[in-house]
């Protein structure tokens, strides 16, 4: 059953894949207070639900995923309102790169702003060939708040994220994908391309692809590597371990039940 909220609607399949829109399109699926406020709540309820195992975003409609925040309640910040805002928007996009169920999302047309920021903190992105990403706050005297300083860097060196938030300039779809922005473009639908991807993901260890997360996300540094020896130590406790090694060596599929 699709359950609605009043900004997103949230779905899942047979598969157990999660698509989670963000249904604004008269507004090209801008981020306001509301949005941030449900995309918190849905996520949080995914991370409880056992059915789903994988999740989608995306943007209603065909021109954007996210065109940005909505610059009529910005205009309304002052110092401390901007601050509080700015800290709610990195609470809900680290909330969602915090999961350890499979996240990607569907960039459809723009991911602009916030949309961009939404996308980044999406474990990987696949980008319809007409999707253009651009941190652009620096035209309106200001700098991105939701994370995207620092994702971008991540993601693509710092020189790269400085070029594209100091020009303010847009990134399509086949430059992403040179800079390591996105992981594919798709001439078909984005949320069905990323449906097939995650697909493809979650025909593998339930457990091992939750761990797989857990340490890409604590790379950089000492830490990184003592948390990819415990994680590894772990799984080789794990019946999916069991059944994975065994299935290779008989030549056939393995049959993983996430235990």
């Amino acid at each position: 059953m699709p359950q609605s909220y009043n900004t997103i609607i949230q779905e899942t399949d047979d598969h157990g894949i999660a698509t989670v829109t963000i249904n604004r399109p008269q507004k090209l699926n801008a981020l306001n207070r509301a949005v941030l406020d449900e995309l918190y709540d849905v996520f949080k309820e995914i991370r409880k639900d056992e059915a789903v195992a994988a999740v989608i975003v995306t943007g209603a409609g065909e021109k954007a995923f996210v065109a940005g925040a909505d610059i009529k309640e910005l205009r309304e910040l002052d110092g401390s309102s901007a601050q509080k805002i700015s800290e709610k928007g990195q609470e809900v996009f680290q909330f969602i790169e915090d999961s350890r169920k499979p996240v990607v999302a569907a960039v459809n047309g723009y991911a602009l702003g916030g949309g961009a920021e939404l996308a980044m903190a999406c474990h990987l992105r696949v980008a319809g060939a007409n999707a253009a990403f651009g941190l652009p706050e620096v035209g309106l005297g200001l700098i991105p708040g939701y994370g995207g300083t620092q994702r971008l860097s991540h993601i693509t060196g710092r020189a790269r994220a400085l070029d594209i938030i100091l020009t303010a300039r847009q990134v399509r779809a086949e430059e992403a994908l040179e800079m390591g922005l996105v992981n594919r473009v798709t001439e078909e639908a984005p949320v069905e391309a990323a449906r097939k991807l995650i697909r493809k993901i979650l025909a593998n260890g339930p457990v091992a692809i939750r761990h797989a997360i857990a340490a890409v996300y604590q790379s950089g540094g000492n830490k990184g590597f003592e948390t990819e020896a415990e994680l590894f130590a772990q799984l080789c406790e794990t019946e999916d371990f069991r059944e994975g090694t065994a299935a290779f060596l008989e030549k056939r599929k393995p049959n993983f039940e996430g235990k």
